[in-house]
């Protein structure tokens, strides 16, 4: 989950440099390549399970030429393209048409997770008329479908050695977040005590003792009271799991990769994987609850966190929206109240990795792709890292970094106001017309630099997250010091190394309680200003020079 241990001394290194290489070619930061498709005439509107079937409406423009007056509906797999699928409907054309065809969940046909589109025949040959389309209502199929843990925004990526019941109900949260490896959890017939799943026709195999291990630390989390959030990464490790990396990644060096999604093998694999913990998760049996699953972690961060060999933003972002579209209609086909997660991090418009893209970039990018073939209720997992990382006042950020407009290099708790508003966009709604799920799902600060930073940065952070309606979450990175972090200036537990608690611990511990007051109050006093007026009153400081503490 932590981008720090690989990208910090890269960060530190390139903090004054402005790279806007994009796809081999230097453009605009805020340009965002969209491929637009050209002469199709028919769309297909909606594409919704009814009962056993699949039920598309489709309108035209105007009604497209063909040989025998009919559309043919195509179910392509994500890694197909154009009329290489399955015909699963013909109908005749019209301006406005339903086609219909069978859902066949849970077979080797399952129509799922696959994208449809409409074709007519000219000349003796297939042509494509329409834009691809995806199922968007997965959730009424769902047969594990528990009601959601309630939780208030304060959470925290829990230290597993102090994480009993004690230590965090003590700490007053009400929400964690922690990783899932695939690696970890994709097994093998040939491996004793491996647990079978059978899906889609084929079985398949998940690691006993990893996955009892992450049922023990759900479970737990659930008996303390909190709301779970699952960081789903890729680290290309596992034996069992190489389908589900790319060919042209195998060599690569980073701690994360992007899903492959170019061949069968992955694909299948990948949708047995998303039914597998929507079902096992979903609350209904004695595994645990899972309320909240992130694909990745800061996948616009290609080279350090979703990787794939090509500096294309289209392409990068149009594989991770064919894995991210695999695992929303998969779990949400077993547990209608989950809620899936994008992940991008705080780098707005400016990039200190050239191997990355802009955050706003890779979220406008993968908008378009949901909205254009087929809106749903997908979430935003946000890193609102001051920048640098190691600055240490969240509350006054260097001025050349953090602005209060639009064209800001970072969006950071200072101007999150910003990426809010921008999200109130009518074409970022979700599908019911409102502002989506907005997780803070990783954010921290330094107590390098002194105590009382770390304590009022935190109060800062927590108490802006708290006066936004929108957003749903606030963990805290982390609960215990990392010692390779601390090596680039990134104390950011809430306990030492030693194990003794720090007072950022105890302010954290009072916000959102009856005693809010205090921790309001010593806040207050070490930033020189009435921390509730700040931030009702929206008043931004800002700071010169590029962020280093001296």
């Amino acid at each position: 989950m932590s981008k720090i241990k690989k990208t910090v001394m890269m960060l530190l290194a390139t903090v004054v440099a402005v790279v806007v290489a994009v796809g081999g070619a230097v453009l605009p930061e805020s340009n965002t390549m969209q491929v637009e498709a050209s002469g199709r005439s028919v769309t297909i509107d909606t594409c919704l399970i009814s009962g056993t079937d699949v039920v598309c409406q489709i309108s035209a423009s105007s009604v497209p030429t063909s040989d025998d007056g009919k559309y043919y509906i195509y179910a392509d797999e994500v890694y197909q393209d154009g009329t290489t699928g399955s015909v699963v409907a013909t109908i005749d054309a019209g301006k406005s048409v339903t086609a219909s065809f069978p859902l066949k969940y849970n077979t080797t046909e399952s129509n799922l997770s696959r994208k449809f589109l409409v074709a007519v025949k000219r000349n003796g040959q297939m042509t494509q008329v329409s834009d691809e389309h995806y199922i968007t209502n997965p959730e009424v199929i769902a047969a594990h479908t528990s009601p959601r843990k309630p939780a208030t925004i304060k959470g925290i990526l829990p230290d597993l050695t102090k994480a009993s019941k004690e230590e965090l109900q003590a700490l007053g949260v009400s929400q964690v977040v922690y990783n899932m490896y695939i690696d970890d959890i994709c097994s093998d017939a040939s491996v004793p005590g491996a647990i079978p799943f059978k899906y889609n026709g084929q079985m398949y195999y998940f690691d006993s003792n990893m996955v009892g291990k992450y049922d023990s630390m759900i479970r737990s989390f659930n008996v303390y009271g909190m709301q779970v959030t699952m960081v789903l990464l890729n680290r290309g490790e596992g034996l069992y799991s190489q389908d589900l990396v790319r060919a042209d990644a195998v060599e690569a060096e980073c701690p994360g990769y992007a899903l492959n999604v170019e061949e069968a093998a992955g694909v299948n694999h990948l949708k047995a994987i998303g039914a597998f913990l929507g079902q096992r998760y979903s609350g209904k049996f004695n595994f645990g609850q899972v309320d909240n699953w992130i694909l990745g972690n800061e996948v616009n961060a290609r080279t350090s966190w979703w990787y794939t060999n090509s500096e294309s933003l289209d392409f990068n972002v149009n594989i991770y929206v064919k894995a991210f579209r695999i695992i929303y209609n998969e779990m949400k086909g077993m547990n209608a109240n989950v809620r899936i997660y994008n992940s991008i991090d705080q780098e707005w418009n400016r990039k200190s990795n050239p191997g990355s893209f802009l955050a706003k970039d890779y979220l406008d990018q993968f908008n378009y792709y949901m909205n254009r073939e087929g809106n749903i209720d997908w979430g935003l997992s946000y890193h609102p890292y001051n920048s640098p990382l190691y600055d240490p006042y969240a509350w006054n950020g260097p001025a050349v970094w953090v602005k209060d407009d639009i064209t800001t290099p970072y969006i950071t708790m200072q101007n999150i106001d910003i990426l809010i508003d921008y999200m109130h966009q009518e074409h970022f709604l979700n599908p019911a017309g409102e502002v989506r799920s907005i997780s803070i799902a990783e954010i921290g600060y330094t107590s390098s630099f002194g105590d009382a930073a770390q304590e009022a940065s935190i109060a800062y952070g927590y108490l802006k997250a708290a006066s936004l309606p929108d957003v749903d979450a606030f963990l805290l990175f982390r609960q215990t010091d990392d010692a390779h972090e601390m090596e680039s200036n990134l104390a950011l537990g809430l306990y030492d190394l030693n194990g003794n608690k720090k007072p950022a611990y105890y302010i954290y511990q009072s916000l959102g309680t009856a005693n809010e007051a205090t921790a309001k109050a010593r806040a207050s006093e070490i930033i020189g200003m009435d921390i509730d007026q700040m931030i009702r009153e929206g008043i931004m400081w800002t700071r010169n020079g590029d962020g280093v503490v001296q």
